[in-house]
């Protein structure tokens, strides 16, 4: 079974990689498009699913910048790297070039004074506005205040504050608190310094593309997020 998983980890991504990757920020964006049209209505439980389905898509084109980090959203460099940087764009303008270091270094000096995700408190709000205050810059602040006023020439304050900003918010949240707080957090004895979830596939994908998986990720970085629930075997 292991060989047999391990053999599958090492298969080509493409073009399955790339298909997913588009698939992801397609349906951001066709689910962003229906939500800024939608009439708001606040007794209607569709406003809220539909928050919920825009933060879990702003997360995946992060999960999605992130993959192309590793180099396996596609075997074939600039198209993988412009995947990335277009994900990356596409939430809340984040610079694919800035983060790529930096996440590097998380992977090579995890929980050190090295690794920029790291935080010596396991105190959620301090961490959080670390990891944050780490990546933001003022051109992302510029670039959105931009966009804002453009795009409300368009669509209703209201759809761009609920469907367009909060969900970014919020996906911030389900990024750190999955994939850095939790597994992160106080003390692991293991080479990676992480935790992991406890199996549960559909949990591991709603929570946050697998990446509670975390241990697995530092044991298996080359595996895209659609793989990474099959290393949970390999690691048991």
């Amino acid at each position: 079974m292991n060989t047999s998983i391990k053999r599958q980890l090492s298969t080509s991504i493409d073009p399955k990689g790339v298909i997913i990757a588009f698939l992801i920020i397609l349906l951001w964006g066709t689910s962003l498009m229906f939500l800024l049209h939608y009439p708001i209505n606040y007794s209607s439980p569709i406003l809220y699913l539909g928050i919920l389905v825009q933060t879990h898509l702003y997360t995946g084109l992060f999960i999605t910048a992130h993959d192309a980090m590793h180099g396996v959203v596609s075997k074939h460099k600039k198209l993988n790297h412009f995947i990335g940087w277009l994900a990356a764009i596409l939430f809340s303008f984040n610079f694919y070039w800035r983060l790529f270091p930096n996440h590097h270094k998380h992977h090579q000096h995890v929980a050190t004074e090295e690794d920029p995700d790291f935080h010596t408190s396991d105190n959620f709000i301090f961490w959080y506005l670390s990891f944050i205050l780490n990546y933001l810059t003022i051109w992302q602040f510029l670039l959105m205040a931009i966009t804002f006023n453009l795009l409300q020439l368009i669509f209703p304050v209201t759809n761009l504050i609920l469907f367009w900003m909060l969900p970014a918010i919020l996906s911030t949240f389900q990024l750190f608190y999955f994939g850095t707080f939790l597994p992160h957090r106080g003390k692991h004895s293991n080479k990676h310094h992480s935790g992991t979830l406890k199996k549960n596939h559909v949990w591991a994908f709603i929570s946050c593309y697998f990446f509670g998986y975390h241990f697995e990720h530092h044991e298996f970085p080359n595996a895209p997020w659609w793989r990474l629930w099959k290393t949970k075997k390999l690691t048991n």
